[in-house]
């Protein structure tokens, strides 16, 4: 059986090598500053992880970034003069992603609100790079490399809705066989429970882990997102076995969200959440 979702377009318009060229060249400024990823993402207030990514062009500078790496590497306004490049290409990688997703692409790059419950897979826009890439690798039938490396990019890259501000409002269920399932091996494992514990500690999210032994759950149907667009009614979207959903019917997204207050009611608290997140990084 093939698989019926089309795969991403390429990308012709030229951003893919915009961002990367601007990944290398955040690299060369960095060396000769003599600054390791680590310094400068404490210094530009974002992650090592983040700044590995976008030396390596697989995530889009942003604007607000490229404004202050400039300064702190003394860049002498190279980097400062690629924002508007940057802007442009922003608005076009809107419009890159194939038929099947567009719909949730666009609500999700303009939501104000996002509530996810995750049965199988940390989400997507919570993966590390190395998590995403093995969560890929091993899906069937196989991916060839091309299409393995377009699909990590395109995922990293919807990470950037965590940098917009005013931030949407966040909230994560995670059932607790997900932070036991050691996706990629021992050290991506690691990672990702790592990146976990570092999105729960933004102001902007809740994340809340479903203890495998609760004896009742209202939702046995599978994973879910709610998401509310900018000036527009809350939505759904559900994905089975490669066949997408975004639901706008009013009934049924009330539905999903009513199963969503239950599943927060009866999971962890945040702070508990967090606090088993370190104690299976304690377990490893």
């Amino acid at each position: 059986m093939t698989e019926e979702r089309p795969e991403r377009p390429a990308e012709v318009d030229g951003t893919a090598h915009l961002f990367s060229a601007l990944g290398k060249q955040i690299k060369v400024l960095r060396e000769s500053a003599s600054m390791s990823q680590r310094e400068l993402g404490v210094a530009a207030h974002c992650g090592e992880d983040l700044i590995s990514a976008m030396e390596r062009g697989v995530r889009t500078p942003q604007p607000d970034f490229l404004v202050r790496a400039d300064e702190l590497l003394s860049a002498g306004g190279v980097l400062k003069a690629a924002v508007e490049d940057v802007r442009e290409a922003q608005a076009k990688a809107r419009t890159r992603h194939p038929d099947w997703f567009r719909d949730y692409a666009r609500a999700e790059a303009e939501a104000v609100a996002l509530h996810d419950y995750s049965n199988q897979a940390v989400p997507g826009l919570l993966q590390t790079e190395e998590y995403a890439r093995a969560i890929f690798t091993q899906r069937r039938p196989l991916l060839d490399e091309e299409t393995i490396e377009k699909r990590v990019a395109d995922r990293l890259a919807r990470q950037q809705i965590f940098e917009r501000w005013p931030a949407p409002t966040f909230s994560y269920v995670l059932e607790e066989a997900v932070l036991q399932r050691p996706i990629g091996g021992r050290t991506v494992h690691e990672h990702q429970l790592r990146r976990l514990l570092r999105i729960g500690q933004l102001r902007t999210v809740e994340l809340q882990v479903m203890p495998t032994d609760r004896e009742e759950h209202p939702n046995m149907d599978g994973a879910f997102i709610l998401l509310t667009p900018k000036g527009r009614q809350q939505v759904a979207y559900t994905e089975v076995q490669g066949y997408p959903r975004l639901i706008t019917d009013p009934e049924e997204v009330r539905v999903v969200t009513e199963r969503y207050g239950i599943i927060r009611s009866r999971a962890l608290t945040p702070r508990e959440s967090l606090a088993l997140i370190e104690k299976t990084l304690g377990e490893r």
